[in-house]
Protein backbone atom coordinates (compact mmCIF):
# COMPACT_ATOMS: atom_id res chain seq x y z
CA UNK A 1 0.00 0.00 0.00
CA UNK A 2 0.87 3.32 -0.67
CA UNK A 3 1.81 4.69 3.24
CA UNK A 4 4.40 7.62 2.77
CA UNK A 5 2.12 10.23 2.74
CA UNK A 6 0.73 8.70 6.47
CA UNK A 7 4.13 10.14 7.85
CA UNK A 8 5.65 12.72 5.50
CA UNK A 9 5.95 15.74 7.39
CA UNK A 10 4.71 14.77 10.67
CA UNK A 11 6.29 15.39 13.88
CA UNK A 12 6.82 12.03 15.18
CA UNK A 13 8.32 11.08 19.00
CA UNK A 14 9.56 7.22 19.05
CA UNK A 15 9.50 6.43 22.35
CA UNK A 16 11.75 3.66 23.27
CA UNK A 17 14.19 2.56 20.88
CA UNK A 18 15.55 -0.52 22.54
CA UNK A 19 18.41 -3.86 21.47
CA UNK A 20 15.40 -6.04 19.95
CA UNK A 21 15.40 -4.75 16.41
CA UNK A 22 12.01 -3.73 16.32
CA UNK A 23 12.73 -0.13 17.36
CA UNK A 24 15.43 0.77 14.62
CA UNK A 25 12.99 -1.07 12.03
CA UNK A 26 10.40 1.36 13.09
CA UNK A 27 12.83 4.56 12.96
CA UNK A 28 14.34 3.92 9.82
CA UNK A 29 10.85 3.14 8.12
CA UNK A 30 9.50 6.32 9.78
CA UNK A 31 12.63 8.17 8.65
CA UNK A 32 12.45 6.69 4.96
CA UNK A 33 8.82 8.03 5.16
CA UNK A 34 9.63 11.92 5.66
CA UNK A 35 9.26 11.95 9.32
CA UNK A 36 10.75 14.44 11.65
CA UNK A 37 11.76 11.58 14.20
CA UNK A 38 12.69 12.37 17.70
CA UNK A 39 13.74 9.19 19.47
CA UNK A 40 13.89 9.13 23.28
CA UNK A 41 15.06 6.37 25.57
CA UNK A 42 15.92 5.64 28.93
CA UNK A 43 18.83 3.54 28.16
CA UNK A 44 22.01 5.64 27.43
CA UNK A 45 24.13 6.24 24.24
CA UNK A 46 26.09 3.78 25.51
CA UNK A 47 23.95 1.03 26.42
CA UNK A 48 21.91 1.54 22.66
CA UNK A 49 25.05 1.30 20.57
CA UNK A 50 24.37 -1.63 18.49
CA UNK A 51 20.86 0.54 17.51
CA UNK A 52 22.27 3.64 17.39
CA UNK A 53 24.92 1.84 14.79
CA UNK A 54 22.09 0.60 12.71
CA UNK A 55 20.77 3.88 12.58
CA UNK A 56 23.77 6.19 11.55
CA UNK A 57 23.00 6.76 7.86
CA UNK A 58 19.41 7.85 8.27
CA UNK A 59 19.69 11.98 8.49
CA UNK A 60 17.26 13.96 10.24
CA UNK A 61 16.77 11.82 13.44
CA UNK A 62 17.05 13.47 16.75
CA UNK A 63 17.96 11.55 19.76
CA UNK A 64 16.95 12.03 23.23
CA UNK A 65 19.14 9.63 25.32
CA UNK A 66 19.46 8.26 28.54
CA UNK A 67 15.91 10.09 30.03
CA UNK A 68 12.87 11.58 28.31
CA UNK A 69 12.25 15.19 27.57
CA UNK A 70 8.68 16.17 28.36
CA UNK A 71 8.63 18.70 25.66
CA UNK A 72 9.36 15.60 23.10
CA UNK A 73 5.49 14.68 23.97
CA UNK A 74 3.79 17.74 23.67
CA UNK A 75 5.27 19.82 20.29
CA UNK A 76 4.98 16.81 18.34
CA UNK A 77 1.91 15.68 15.88
CA UNK A 78 2.03 11.56 17.10
CA UNK A 79 3.68 10.00 20.06
CA UNK A 80 4.54 5.70 19.00
CA UNK A 81 5.16 4.18 22.67
CA UNK A 82 7.22 1.36 22.69
CA UNK A 83 5.91 -1.93 24.37
CA UNK A 84 6.23 -2.26 27.92
CA UNK A 85 6.16 1.59 28.80
CA UNK A 86 2.80 1.71 31.37
CA UNK A 87 -0.22 4.05 29.82
CA UNK A 88 0.16 5.85 33.01
CA UNK A 89 3.32 7.05 32.26
CA UNK A 90 3.85 10.92 33.09
CA UNK A 91 5.34 11.04 29.87
CA UNK A 92 2.25 9.50 27.77
CA UNK A 93 0.14 12.12 29.84
CA UNK A 94 1.67 14.92 28.72
CA UNK A 95 1.13 13.96 25.26
CA UNK A 96 -2.68 12.95 26.18
CA UNK A 97 -3.26 16.51 27.43
CA UNK A 98 -1.83 18.30 25.02
CA UNK A 99 -4.19 16.12 22.26
CA UNK A 100 -1.32 14.11 20.88
CA UNK A 101 -2.22 11.02 19.78
CA UNK A 102 -0.27 8.23 21.14
CA UNK A 103 0.22 5.12 19.11
CA UNK A 104 1.83 1.61 19.18
CA UNK A 105 3.55 0.44 15.75
CA UNK A 106 1.96 -3.00 15.59
CA UNK A 107 -1.64 -1.48 16.35
CA UNK A 108 -0.85 1.16 13.91
CA UNK A 109 0.29 -1.42 11.31
CA UNK A 110 -3.01 -3.56 11.81
CA UNK A 111 -5.32 -0.26 11.19
CA UNK A 112 -4.13 0.28 7.89
CA UNK A 113 -3.42 -2.92 7.10
CA UNK A 114 -6.96 -3.73 7.72
CA UNK A 115 -8.11 -0.51 5.61
CA UNK A 116 -6.10 -1.30 2.55
CA UNK A 117 -8.08 -5.20 2.76
CA UNK A 118 -5.68 -7.29 4.30
CA UNK A 119 -6.98 -10.15 6.84
CA UNK A 120 -5.28 -9.90 10.44
CA UNK A 121 -5.08 -12.70 12.05
CA UNK A 122 -3.66 -11.87 15.85
CA UNK A 123 -2.73 -14.46 18.69
CA UNK A 124 -1.96 -13.87 22.27
CA UNK A 125 -2.00 -15.76 25.64
CA UNK A 126 0.54 -16.54 28.69
CA UNK A 127 2.19 -19.21 26.78
CA UNK A 128 2.06 -21.05 23.13
CA UNK A 129 1.70 -17.69 20.82
CA UNK A 130 4.97 -17.84 19.30
CA UNK A 131 4.37 -21.34 18.31
CA UNK A 132 0.37 -20.92 17.20
CA UNK A 133 1.72 -17.93 14.90
CA UNK A 134 4.68 -19.69 13.02
CA UNK A 135 2.58 -22.61 12.60
CA UNK A 136 -0.02 -20.67 11.04
CA UNK A 137 2.31 -18.83 8.92
CA UNK A 138 4.12 -22.12 7.86
CA UNK A 139 0.13 -23.14 6.49
CA UNK A 140 -0.56 -20.08 4.95
CA UNK A 141 2.51 -20.03 3.18
CA UNK A 142 2.62 -23.56 2.05
CA UNK A 143 -1.23 -22.49 0.57
CA UNK A 144 0.69 -19.63 -1.34
CA UNK A 145 -1.04 -16.91 0.46
CA UNK A 146 0.58 -14.11 0.80
CA UNK A 147 1.24 -13.86 4.56
CA UNK A 148 3.52 -11.40 6.67
CA UNK A 149 4.84 -12.20 9.92
CA UNK A 150 5.05 -9.57 12.64
CA UNK A 151 4.02 -7.96 16.08
CA UNK A 152 6.19 -9.93 19.12
CA UNK A 153 9.36 -11.03 16.52
CA UNK A 154 12.54 -10.91 17.22
CA UNK A 155 14.07 -8.29 14.45
CA UNK A 156 11.17 -7.26 12.73
CA UNK A 157 9.18 -4.07 12.39
CA UNK A 158 5.70 -4.57 11.93
CA UNK A 159 5.21 -1.49 10.52
CA UNK A 160 7.81 -1.06 8.18
CA UNK A 161 5.28 -4.12 6.82
CA UNK A 162 3.33 -1.25 5.36
CA UNK A 163 4.59 -1.10 1.99
CA UNK A 164 4.16 -4.21 0.68
CA UNK A 165 0.41 -5.13 1.96
CA UNK A 166 -2.47 -5.20 -0.58
CA UNK A 167 -5.83 -6.36 -0.24
CA UNK A 168 -6.19 -10.24 0.05
CA UNK A 169 -2.92 -10.18 1.75
CA UNK A 170 -3.09 -12.11 5.17
CA UNK A 171 -0.67 -10.30 8.24
CA UNK A 172 -0.02 -13.04 11.67
CA UNK A 173 0.82 -11.25 14.37
CA UNK A 174 1.91 -12.13 17.40
CA UNK A 175 0.77 -9.81 20.44
CA UNK A 176 1.71 -10.00 24.01
CA UNK A 177 -0.36 -7.52 26.60
CA UNK A 178 1.45 -4.60 25.93
CA UNK A 179 0.98 -4.42 22.11
CA UNK A 180 -2.78 -5.52 22.56
CA UNK A 181 -2.70 -1.79 24.83
CA UNK A 182 -2.62 -0.38 21.01
CA UNK A 183 -4.93 -1.80 19.86
CA UNK A 184 -7.95 -0.95 22.43
CA UNK A 185 -6.29 2.37 22.39
CA UNK A 186 -7.65 2.23 18.31
CA UNK A 187 -10.83 0.61 19.36
CA UNK A 188 -9.87 -2.54 16.81
CA UNK A 189 -9.35 -6.30 17.12
CA UNK A 190 -7.96 -8.69 14.59
CA UNK A 191 -10.62 -10.45 11.88
CA UNK A 192 -8.83 -13.57 13.36
CA UNK A 193 -8.01 -13.97 16.89
CA UNK A 194 -6.71 -16.70 18.91
CA UNK A 195 -6.59 -16.83 22.60
CA UNK A 196 -4.20 -19.60 23.52
CA UNK A 197 -4.57 -19.77 27.38
CA UNK A 198 -4.47 -17.04 30.06
CA UNK A 199 -1.88 -17.82 33.49
CA UNK A 200 -0.12 -16.12 35.78
CA UNK A 201 2.54 -13.71 34.47
CA UNK A 202 4.17 -10.28 34.62
CA UNK A 203 2.85 -9.68 38.28
CA UNK A 204 5.28 -7.26 38.32
CA UNK A 205 4.03 -5.01 36.14
CA UNK A 206 0.30 -5.27 36.28
CA UNK A 207 -1.77 -5.28 39.79
CA UNK A 208 -3.58 -7.99 39.32
CA UNK A 209 -4.55 -10.54 37.02
CA UNK A 210 -7.80 -8.97 35.96
CA UNK A 211 -5.81 -6.18 34.52
CA UNK A 212 -3.39 -7.83 32.95
CA UNK A 213 -6.67 -10.02 31.27
CA UNK A 214 -8.05 -6.30 30.59
CA UNK A 215 -5.32 -6.00 28.15
CA UNK A 216 -5.48 -9.24 26.59
CA UNK A 217 -8.98 -9.16 25.92
CA UNK A 218 -8.52 -6.76 23.42
CA UNK A 219 -7.91 -9.21 20.99
CA UNK A 220 -11.26 -10.03 20.55
CA UNK A 221 -13.25 -6.82 22.27
CA UNK A 222 -13.50 -4.79 18.91
CA UNK A 223 -13.99 -7.90 16.90
CA UNK A 224 -16.84 -7.44 14.15
CA UNK A 225 -19.94 -10.04 13.24
CA UNK A 226 -18.43 -12.48 10.94
CA UNK A 227 -14.96 -12.34 12.58
CA UNK A 228 -13.24 -15.87 13.94
CA UNK A 229 -12.52 -15.90 17.98
CA UNK A 230 -10.45 -19.42 18.53
CA UNK A 231 -10.06 -19.97 22.53
CA UNK A 232 -9.42 -22.40 25.54
CA UNK A 233 -12.50 -23.71 26.49
CA UNK A 234 -11.41 -22.26 30.31
CA UNK A 235 -11.12 -18.81 29.27
CA UNK A 236 -15.02 -18.93 27.85
CA UNK A 237 -16.48 -17.52 31.35
CA UNK A 238 -13.77 -14.30 31.18
CA UNK A 239 -14.67 -13.77 27.32
CA UNK A 240 -18.48 -13.67 27.69
CA UNK A 241 -17.66 -11.16 30.25
CA UNK A 242 -16.34 -8.58 27.88
CA UNK A 243 -19.15 -9.34 25.29
CA UNK A 244 -17.73 -10.09 22.04
CA UNK A 245 -19.74 -9.45 19.02
CA UNK A 246 -23.04 -11.50 19.43
CA UNK A 247 -22.03 -12.85 15.56
CA UNK A 248 -18.73 -13.54 15.81
CA UNK A 249 -17.70 -17.16 14.79
CA UNK A 250 -16.43 -18.66 17.94
CA UNK A 251 -13.85 -22.24 18.34
CA UNK A 252 -13.06 -23.93 21.23
CA UNK A 253 -10.86 -26.96 21.18
CA UNK A 254 -10.79 -29.10 23.96
CA UNK A 255 -8.31 -31.53 22.91
CA UNK A 256 -4.72 -32.00 21.84
CA UNK A 257 -4.26 -32.64 17.80
CA UNK A 258 -2.86 -36.30 17.36
CA UNK A 259 0.57 -36.51 17.92
CA UNK A 260 1.21 -37.95 14.41
CA UNK A 261 0.00 -34.20 13.21
CA UNK A 262 2.85 -32.40 14.57
CA UNK A 263 5.71 -35.85 14.20
CA UNK A 264 8.21 -33.07 15.43
CA UNK A 265 7.02 -31.61 18.31
CA UNK A 266 7.03 -32.34 22.01
CA UNK A 267 4.32 -32.33 24.78
CA UNK A 268 1.01 -32.80 25.15
CA UNK A 269 1.06 -28.47 25.14
CA UNK A 270 2.57 -28.39 22.01
CA UNK A 271 -0.46 -30.74 20.00
CA UNK A 272 -3.16 -28.38 21.51
CA UNK A 273 -1.11 -25.33 19.87
CA UNK A 274 -1.49 -26.73 17.04
CA UNK A 275 -5.04 -27.82 17.62
CA UNK A 276 -5.75 -23.77 18.17
CA UNK A 277 -4.01 -23.31 15.05
CA UNK A 278 -5.51 -25.81 12.95
CA UNK A 279 -9.05 -24.63 14.47
CA UNK A 280 -8.48 -20.94 13.23
CA UNK A 281 -7.06 -22.48 9.68
CA UNK A 282 -9.88 -24.31 8.98
CA UNK A 283 -12.54 -21.78 9.91
CA UNK A 284 -10.24 -19.25 7.19
CA UNK A 285 -11.07 -21.52 4.89
CA UNK A 286 -7.95 -23.60 4.64
CA UNK A 287 -8.57 -27.56 3.91
CA UNK A 288 -8.24 -29.94 6.61
CA UNK A 289 -5.72 -32.09 4.23
CA UNK A 290 -3.62 -28.91 3.81
CA UNK A 291 -3.41 -27.94 7.77
CA UNK A 292 -2.20 -31.56 8.28
CA UNK A 293 0.37 -31.15 6.06
CA UNK A 294 1.82 -27.93 6.78
CA UNK A 295 1.79 -29.04 10.44
CA UNK A 296 3.89 -32.32 9.79
CA UNK A 297 6.15 -30.57 8.60
CA UNK A 298 6.49 -28.08 11.68
CA UNK A 299 9.83 -27.57 13.70
CA UNK A 300 9.90 -26.17 17.00
CA UNK A 301 10.72 -22.22 17.69
CA UNK A 302 14.12 -21.97 18.83
CA UNK A 303 14.01 -21.15 22.44
CA UNK A 304 11.03 -23.48 22.64
CA UNK A 305 11.53 -26.83 23.75
CA UNK A 306 13.54 -26.75 20.79
CA UNK A 307 16.05 -29.82 19.93
CA UNK A 308 20.25 -28.42 20.00
CA UNK A 309 22.33 -31.66 19.67
CA UNK A 310 23.23 -35.11 21.23
CA UNK A 311 26.67 -34.52 23.18
CA UNK A 312 28.11 -37.74 24.53
CA UNK A 313 25.04 -39.58 24.54
CA UNK A 314 23.17 -36.33 26.50
CA UNK A 315 19.94 -34.95 24.53
CA UNK A 316 20.24 -31.10 25.09
CA UNK A 317 17.21 -28.67 24.61
CA UNK A 318 17.06 -24.95 24.69
CA UNK A 319 13.94 -23.94 26.30
CA UNK A 320 14.88 -20.45 26.95
CA UNK A 321 11.34 -18.69 26.21
CA UNK A 322 9.80 -20.64 29.24
CA UNK A 323 9.98 -17.32 31.75
CA UNK A 324 7.05 -18.97 33.82
CA UNK A 325 7.19 -21.77 36.06
CA UNK A 326 4.07 -23.42 33.97
CA UNK A 327 6.49 -23.23 30.85
CA UNK A 328 9.17 -25.33 32.43
CA UNK A 329 6.53 -27.69 34.18
CA UNK A 330 5.19 -28.21 30.45
CA UNK A 331 8.85 -28.74 29.49
CA UNK A 332 9.47 -31.45 31.89
CA UNK A 333 6.53 -33.38 31.70
CA UNK A 334 7.50 -33.58 27.70
CA UNK A 335 11.13 -34.88 28.36
CA UNK A 336 10.28 -37.63 31.07
CA UNK A 337 12.85 -38.43 33.58
CA UNK A 338 16.81 -38.00 34.20
CA UNK A 339 16.91 -34.80 33.40
CA UNK A 340 19.81 -31.94 34.28
CA UNK A 341 17.89 -28.60 34.38
CA UNK A 342 19.21 -25.40 34.33
CA UNK A 343 17.28 -22.82 35.32
CA UNK A 344 16.71 -19.63 37.41
CA UNK A 345 16.62 -15.77 36.70
CA UNK A 346 14.77 -12.35 37.89
CA UNK A 347 11.70 -12.47 39.38
CA UNK A 348 8.08 -12.32 38.22
CA UNK A 349 6.65 -13.22 41.52
CA UNK A 350 4.65 -16.43 40.18
CA UNK A 351 3.99 -19.58 42.85
CA UNK A 352 6.74 -21.75 42.60
CA UNK A 353 4.99 -25.07 44.14
CA UNK A 354 4.24 -26.97 41.14
CA UNK A 355 8.13 -26.62 39.86
CA UNK A 356 9.51 -28.08 42.54
CA UNK A 357 7.23 -30.67 42.47
CA UNK A 358 8.05 -31.55 39.12
CA UNK A 359 11.89 -30.85 39.60
CA UNK A 360 11.13 -33.54 41.98
CA UNK A 361 9.80 -36.06 39.90
CA UNK A 362 11.78 -35.65 36.77
CA UNK A 363 15.11 -34.41 37.63
CA UNK A 364 17.94 -35.88 38.19
CA UNK A 365 20.36 -32.93 38.83
CA UNK A 366 19.14 -29.18 38.94
CA UNK A 367 21.66 -26.24 38.48
CA UNK A 368 20.78 -22.73 39.20
CA UNK A 369 21.54 -19.71 37.53
CA UNK A 370 22.86 -17.25 40.70
CA UNK A 371 23.31 -13.41 40.10
CA UNK A 372 22.40 -10.26 42.31
CA UNK A 373 19.45 -9.69 40.44
CA UNK A 374 18.06 -13.10 40.42
CA UNK A 375 15.30 -13.38 43.09
CA UNK A 376 13.62 -16.19 41.27
CA UNK A 377 16.73 -18.14 41.77
CA UNK A 378 16.93 -16.76 45.57
CA UNK A 379 13.44 -18.15 45.96
CA UNK A 380 13.42 -21.55 43.90
CA UNK A 381 16.48 -22.45 45.81
CA UNK A 382 14.89 -22.03 49.19
CA UNK A 383 11.55 -23.92 47.64
CA UNK A 384 13.77 -26.90 46.86
CA UNK A 385 15.68 -26.98 49.91
CA UNK A 386 12.38 -27.05 52.06
CA UNK A 387 11.75 -30.09 50.07
CA UNK A 388 14.88 -31.45 50.42
CA UNK A 389 16.07 -31.38 46.52
CA UNK A 390 19.82 -30.57 46.31
CA UNK A 391 21.00 -27.85 43.92
CA UNK A 392 23.64 -26.88 42.20
CA UNK A 393 24.97 -23.22 41.75
CA UNK A 394 26.52 -21.60 38.69
CA UNK A 395 27.55 -17.77 37.61
CA UNK A 396 27.29 -18.21 33.90
CA UNK A 397 25.35 -20.54 31.69
CA UNK A 398 29.09 -21.36 30.81
CA UNK A 399 29.35 -23.31 34.17
CA UNK A 400 26.02 -24.17 34.51
CA UNK A 401 26.56 -26.36 31.23
CA UNK A 402 29.87 -27.84 32.62
CA UNK A 403 28.02 -28.76 35.90
CA UNK A 404 24.74 -30.48 34.13
CA UNK A 405 27.14 -32.66 32.26
CA UNK A 406 29.09 -33.92 34.69
CA UNK A 407 26.86 -36.24 35.66
CA UNK A 408 26.72 -39.75 34.39
CA UNK A 409 23.18 -40.58 34.73
CA UNK A 410 22.31 -37.54 32.96
CA UNK A 411 19.93 -38.70 29.91
CA UNK A 412 18.91 -34.92 29.39
CA UNK A 413 19.82 -31.89 29.33
CA UNK A 414 17.00 -28.95 29.74
CA UNK A 415 17.98 -25.33 29.89
CA UNK A 416 14.43 -23.97 30.80
CA UNK A 417 14.71 -21.15 32.90
CA UNK A 418 11.42 -20.42 34.09
CA UNK A 419 11.88 -16.70 35.33
CA UNK A 420 12.85 -13.92 33.13
CA UNK A 421 16.31 -12.72 32.19
CA UNK A 422 17.00 -9.39 32.81
CA UNK A 423 20.55 -8.87 35.35
CA UNK A 424 22.95 -11.52 33.90
CA UNK A 425 21.79 -10.87 30.31
CA UNK A 426 20.35 -7.75 28.70
CA UNK A 427 16.88 -9.75 27.54
CA UNK A 428 15.96 -13.54 26.54
CA UNK A 429 17.38 -13.02 23.51
CA UNK A 430 21.13 -12.55 24.34
CA UNK A 431 20.65 -14.98 26.68
CA UNK A 432 19.05 -17.44 24.00
CA UNK A 433 21.86 -17.10 21.78
CA UNK A 434 24.60 -17.37 24.74
CA UNK A 435 23.02 -21.14 25.39
CA UNK A 436 22.98 -21.69 21.51
CA UNK A 437 26.55 -20.63 21.39
CA UNK A 438 28.06 -22.73 23.94
CA UNK A 439 25.68 -25.77 23.59
CA UNK A 440 26.93 -26.24 19.92
CA UNK A 441 30.15 -25.19 20.60
CA UNK A 442 30.44 -28.43 23.02
CA UNK A 443 33.29 -30.77 22.04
Amino acid sequence: MECEHLFRGKRITLMGLGLLGRGVGDAAFLARCGATLTVTDKKTAEELAPSLEALKGYPGITFHLGGHRIEDFSACDMVIKGAGVPLDSPEIAVARSARVPVYMSTALFAKYAMEAGAQVVGVTGTRGKSTVVQMMHEVLARVHKRVFLGGNVRGISTLALLPLVRKGDVAVLELDSWQLQGFGDLGISPHVAIFTNFMPDHQNYYKNMDEYFTDKANIFRYQKDGDILVHDPDLAERINQYRPAANVYRVQPRDPLEPEWCPHLLGEHNLYNAALASAALEAMGILRKDVRAGLASFKPVEGRLQFVREHQGVRIYNDNSATTPEATVAALKALGLDIALIVGGSDKGLALDDLVTQIRVHCSHVVLLTHENYGGSVRLAEALKAASTRVEEAASLSEAIQAALAHKDVATLLFSPAFASFGMFRNEYERNDEFMRLARALS
